[in-house]
């Protein structure tokens, strides 16, 4: 087989992707899915390569060639993986489309990009495709990777992969080793906070060296079938398409895909990964249900738990700060684990070495309560544009509150207005079709404005303090940053989410999504009367309670930080209504507009007297 030695690092992701099936090739497990209701199903090394092999040998015989673009819409699966390689084997870049967007939005993508063969997963993804077909003229074929899924002109993958196995093959490895760093690999639509979405064009070195620089901070062990990762955050995110496809498969860490974000605590104990990366919202979660959990049982319960809790973090913080753990904390600490944070290690499969944590701030507390339970979790710092890793924590440079310090070749630095800007070979080629924005973000002398805000310490770690367009102006001329607050609010048990408004107005105000079921069970200990969850919302009791764990929550807030109203939403925020991005971000446009009735209802009653 022709490849590149297996001492010389990868230069492109098709040198990546078959060095890697050369060394672990006698590997008997590659990449695990098990399709709902189904089991779990392996992929060894050699079956790997040929399925791409095959894939990439047929869309050739298909008409695609050097340059082409090729869409994904697919949640994750072998298929996306195979699809994806096969595709930049021939010199082709793919266009990875996210499920949960609505048809309109896929049909732009698939126009702006010109994609010329698209492949979709179920029936419902491909409908979508069918839709929009007849308006696009540049749409060739498209693929299915269902057996069930059926459609006019529509090409099943099996039969994609049959037409490639009776294709000759000579020559395609050494084609495909051809490709060039400074080659397209994908171009990935943002969803953005605001605008419209721009193509965000990645070459195949861009992608390649952030692998790279990454497996020198983040410490994946090469033990042979030892080291697992469960994939579960989607792979039109660059985040996980370079942390949990790319770097895991050059690593040699078998690839389990989750079979949905529903079944990931299910497939977490049955496929007891070492690895995960996540966005904060997982965590978020967990550690709300913890808690929920430990303040439901008995007086005895809640003592417990709020003892381990401060008995672990106390011994993190003296870690953390280069000082000795007392014997007797020591000891203490022991039994801690043994009551507490042993239990959360179980749901996790008892395997897990740590998590890696991206897309969104993850508050200090959360990641503080993780390492007391041994299960670190290494948060990074990165944008679609740069591939995406800029920044990260490590076990040896490990500061919470921060995303840490940038990876190997690349620079950081703070703007005099505190924007973050970057520098280095992950950064992006620029926007598709879009030459104008990709001046206003990308300076002559290769700096990439991130559009967020930040401040690098003394030790050269970076904390992000808020998004360069979220910052809110009141009228007094007050600025606020939103997320840090928000990300106060939703480590209490009583809240899902929230968002703050203000811009521009006297005063700021949040949008709180409580937790309702929670709600339900104090309700009904108070003997408060409810028909149903609107009613229960629309108490005075119940507002007063949310408002009361809130203000507790940002006790330590400068007073004009603060919300001086809260407005109850019952109906947590979605992508399928607009209000957050694939990635999980908020879209306060979005929001604002959707509860514009009520949050002016809001000011109208003016600020609350105690606030």
């Amino acid at each position: 087989m022709t490849t590149s030695p297996s001492h010389t690092p990868p230069g492109t992701l098709n040198e990546l992707c078959l060095g890697a099936i050369a060394r672990y090739r006698e590997r008997p497990v590659a990449m695990r899915w098990k399709p709902a209701g189904g089991q779990w199903t392996p992929i060894s090394f050699p079956e790997l390569l040929e399925r791409i092999r095959s894939v990439s040998l047929a869309l050739a015989d298909l008409g695609v060639r050097r340059g082409d673009r090729v869409a994904i819409l697919s949640e994750n699966r072998p298929e996306w993986a195979i699809a994806d390689y096969a595709v930049l084997a021939l010199g082709a870049a793919d266009v990875p489309i996210y499920p949960t967007l609505p048809v309109s939005q896929v049909e732009y993508i698939l126009r702006d990009s010109g994609a010329t063969v698209a492949f979709a997963s179920t029936q419902a993804l491909l409908d979508k495709l069918l839709e929009v077909r007849p308006a696009l003229p540049a749409l060739r074929h498209v693929v299915a990777f269902d057996a069930t899924a059926h459609g006019a002109n529509v090409l099943p993958f099996a039969d994609l992969e049959a037409l490639g196995r009776t294709l000759p093959g000579e020559g395609w490895e050494a084609a495909a080793l051809m490709a060039r760093a400074d080659d397209l690999a994908t171009i990935i639509y943002t969803s953005g906070t605001t605008g419209e979405p721009k193509g965000v064009m990645l070459t195949h070195g861009n992608i390649t060296s952030n692998v790279l620089a990454g497996l020198q901070r983040i410490p994946i062990q090469d033990d042979p079938g030892q080291q697992e990762c469960l994939s579960f955050l989607p792979l039109s995110h660059i985040f996980e398409r370079m942390a949990g496809h790319y770097l895991m498969m050059h690593a040699g860490a078998i690839i389990n895909y989750a079979g949905s974000i529903d079944t990931v605590s299910t497939d977490m104990g049955e496929v007891r990964p070492t690895l995960m990366c996540s966005v904060p919202r997982l965590y978020e979660k967990i550690y709300a249900r913890v808690q929920e959990n430990a303040m439901a049982g008995s007086a005895v319960k809640r003592q417990i738990f709020k003892w381990a809790k401060r008995v672990g973090e106390t011994c993190v913080d003296l870690t953390l700060a280069g000082k000795p753990v007392p014997a007797a904390l020591a000891a203490q600490r022991g039994v801690a684990d043994r009551l507490v944070f042993r239990k959360l290690r179980d749901r996790t499969g008892n395997r897990l070495r740590f998590f890696v944590s991206g897309g969104a701030p993850l508050n200090a507390d959360i990641a503080r309560f993780f390492l007391a339970a041994k299960l670190p979790i290494l948060e990074g710092y990165g944008l679609t544009e740069t591939s995406p890793v800029i920044t990260v924590n490590t076990f040896s440079d490990l500061r919470l509150g921060s995303v840490g310090k940038p990876l190997p070749g690349i620079e950081v630095k703070i703007a005099q207005d505190g924007e973050i800007l970057t520098r280095g070979p992950n950064v992006m080629k620029g926007y598709f079709n879009k030459p104008e924005a990709s001046r206003e973000v990308l300076e002559p002398d290769g700096w990439f404005h991130t559009g967020d805000i930040g401040e690098i310490d003394a030790d050269g770690f970076l904390r992000i303090t808020d998004r360069k367009k979220d910052i809110i102006v009141t009228a007094g001329g007050k600025n606020i940053a939103p997320q840090p607050i928000e990300n106060m609010v939703k480590i209490s048990k009583w809240v899902l989410n929230a968002v703050m408004l203000g811009d521009r107005r006297a005063y700021p105000i949040m949008l709180v999504v409580p937790n309702v079921p929670l709600l339900r069970e104090w309700a009904k200990r108070h003997q408060y009367a409810f028909l149903d969850d609107d009613a229960l919302l629309a108490r005075t009791e119940t507002h007063e309670k949310i408002e009361r764990e809130v203000k507790r929550m940002l006790r330590d807030l400068a007073r004009y930080e603060v919300p001086k109203r809260f407005v109850l939403v019952r109906e947590d925020f979605s992508i399928e209504a607009g209000e957050l991005t694939p990635t999980m971000k908020v879209r306060r446009r979005i929001v604002e507009q959707r509860y514009k009735d009520r949050i002016e209802a809001a000011y109208v009653e003016g600020p609350d007297t105690q606030a």
